[in-house]
């Protein structure tokens, strides 16, 4: 029997990386018949509503416009804590009246929790980079409780918290691990996999439309090897990075490259471009994944787990926040070099990229990884994950 139709509000963040992941879910869960809202700011709405999802428009106050983000975890956390407060009476105002069956949430979006909680509505995170382990809070969290101007954030969120309707008052507890989520990466990024509690996290992977997601892109009919680089949708403005990657790889014989520079580079500052490069400011990275043969990346979540899904090997040069953890950690995985900005010069990275295809076994690993990565699931178990948590509220407690 087909399930009721539900109200299904998804509340985010406008920071392309964050709103990416979960799409095709909420795609899904609209094809299924559900009335799916997405609360995000008016910038984001060309991604949600081909989505089918219904906008519900909250102005952010992140740096999302000119990428304007603090290096200090405190200072970054303050800007999310800064965006939860302002949020959340527009949340209010779009939801006390017609509020959803379930919430999902981004991890950035606390005035989800606050609101779901004041309602007393089921919650669930779709998390889209890793989650805390057993042990975080003493191999982590207590590190970044000791920086200057945390005592000061505390207590401006302990403060918010005893005002905003919330349940869960204590900060740590708010902020901490939540008591369900859909973590939409491939177990194997998760640090400490064997410490995450899987009674409230399950691993889906990477979660993308079957078809659409293979559309945008054609490969050359002359190509005999593509190459993909692309430093995601945050930290783009890299003109040297990119004239250091044409004189590695633009005159490569047999190779094809497909560079993606962002809106903050432009092309002029690159010089001559080589007859087999082709420069976008934005490209459809799952499409030419999947019919690429390697990948240049600043190993964002996002870019890793697509790479992981098209079982391509990668080169990853990470730009900021867990980016570098990543890139290690794909390193370990078997799949990968490291090379970091400052050491990316053109041999270096000619150098890695022929060293990872020239290599059996990381093409035995790359071949394991993606087979584990699809097993995962993906947009259908997500999709089902979030049905059953519906489900679940509805049923009569015994």
């Amino acid at each position: 029997m087909p399930r009721p139709r539900a109200h299904i509000a998804m509340v985010g963040v406008p920071i392309v990386s964050h709103v990416l992941p979960g799409l095709a879910v909420i795609r899904e869960l609209v094809a299924r018949g559900h009335r799916v809202t997405y609360a995000n700011d008016p910038v984001v709405a060309d991604r949600i509503r081909p989505a089918g999802a219904e906008l519900m428009p909250c102005t952010s106050v992140l740096p999302v416009a000119d990428n304007n983000w603090p290096d200090d975890p405190i200072a970054a956390a303050s800007l999310f804590l800064d965006d939860a407060v302002q949020a959340l009476p527009q949340l209010r105002a779009a939801y006390d009246d017609d509020p959803a069956d379930l919430y999902l949430y981004d991890i950035g979006a606390h005035a989800a929790r606050a609101l779901a909680e004041a309602q007393g509505r089921p919650l669930l995170q779709l998390s889209p980079t890793f989650v805390g382990w057993d042990g975080y809070e003493e191999e982590v969290a207590v590190h970044l409780r000791k920086l200057p101007g945390a005592d000061a954030y505390r207590e401006r969120f302990a403060r918010w918290l005893a005002d905003c309707g919330a349940t869960t008052t204590d900060v740590d507890a708010f902020s901490g691990p939540p008591a369900r989520a859909i973590a939409l990466i491939p177990r194997a990024m998760q640090p400490h996999a064997d410490r995450v509690d899987t009674g409230t996290v399950t691993f889906v992977g990477p979660c993308f439309d079957a078809p659409a997601d293979r559309d945008g892109w054609t490969r050359p009919p002359a190509a005999g090897r593509v190459l993909l680089i692309s430093l995601g949708s945050a930290y783009t403005r890299q003109p040297e990075f990119y004239r250091r990657c044409l004189a590695a790889f633009g005159d490569l014989p047999g190779w094809h490259v497909v560079l993606q520079i962002g809106r903050h580079t432009d092309p002029e500052e690159l010089g001559d471009i080589p007859p087999d490069v082709e420069v976008h400011s934005w490209v459809p990275q799952r499409a030419i994944l999947e019919q690429a043969d390697a990948f240049v990346t600043h190993a964002g979540m996002g870019g890793c787990g697509e790479g992981l899904l098209a079982g391509v090997p990668m080169i990853a040069v990470p730009q900021g926040a867990e980016q570098f953890m990543n890139a290690d950690r794909l390193v370990e995985l078997g799949v990968a070099r490291r090379v970091d900005t400052a050491d990316a010069t053109a041999e270096t990275l000619r150098t890695a990229l022929n060293d990872l295809v020239g290599d059996p076994e990381r093409v035995v690993r790359s071949a394991q990884l993606q087979a584990a990565a699809r097993a995962e699931g993906g947009t259908m178990r997500a999709a089902d994950l979030i049905e059953n948590m519906l489900a679940a509220a509805e049923s009569p407690a015994p």
